[in-house]
Order: structure tokens, then C-alpha cells, then sequence
């Protein structure tokens, strides 16, 4: 778990870097490009999801959805899980959200997210 923990924190600090920059675009292509690999281990997202969650909890200043979630995305996709970004809003009173699903589920947030955000995009 400390090993994973720590290539969270490192997804933490790329995602970071770019959201920082003002830099969407780069964030949203590097989460788009991260291929998918060959080690499928659904079991490994719950594990996965907790190591973004630890390494959150360590990181020097908040950590807001969108870096979180884009970070889950790359780690869930390099172990093989098909996950997706999936981007929301909400119209009244305006709020947008981020969250990572897997097969049509959510799996780093609360399950309702789906009906409480429109979708905008899918990464």
C-alpha cells in the first residue's frame, strides 16, 4: 500500500502542475492518452481509490475533485482498469464536479453522483 500510496502522490503532484498553470488542455490530454494496460485486477480499484484517498490526506494543501479524480484515472488505467473521468455540473446554483467511473459506476465518490450532475464529458 505504500508504494501505491506514493505513485498517488506523484499523480497528485503531475495533475497539479498542470491545473496550477491554468493548464486544463495538458491535464485533459494526459488523462485521455493514459493507455489502457494489460494487467486487469478489478480488485485493485478499491485498493487503488484508498491510496488516492491516503495520499490526499498527506498533501501539502487541498486537494480539489478534478485533480484527485484525473489522478485515480491514470493510476486505475495502468493497472489495467478501464476507468473514465467523468465531468459534471449542476446549473442552480452552479457547481461543477468530478468523479471516476468503472463500468457505469462510481468508484470514488458517492454513488448518487450521476443523478445529482449532468454530464458534460467522459474522458
Amino acid at each position: 500500500m505504500f508504494i501505491l500510496a506514493c505513485r498517488a502522490y506523484f499523480q497528485l503532484i503531475q495533475m497539479d502542475l498542470c491545473l496550477s498553470r491554468g493548464d486544463f488542455a495538458v491535464m485533459y490530454e494526459r488523462v485521455r492518452c493514459e493507455r489502457l494496460r494489460n494487467r486487469a485486477n478489478m480488485n485493485a480499484a478499491e485498493g487503488i481509490c484508498r491510496a488516492v484517498d491516503i495520499a490526499s490526506v498527506w498533501y501539502w494543501k487541498q486537494v480539489p475533485c478534478l485533480q484527485r479524480s484525473a489522478a485515480t484515472t491514470c493510476l486505475l488505467r495502468r493497472y489495467g482498469i478501464a476507468a473514465q473521468l467523468v465531468i459534471g455540473v449542476e446549473s442552480r446554483p452552479f457547481r461543477a464536479h468530478a468523479w471516476v467511473e468503472v463500468s457505469g459506476r462510481v468508484i470514488n465518490d458517492k454513488s448518487y453522483m450521476r443523478e445529482m450532475y449532468t454530464v458534460l464529458d467522459r474522458c
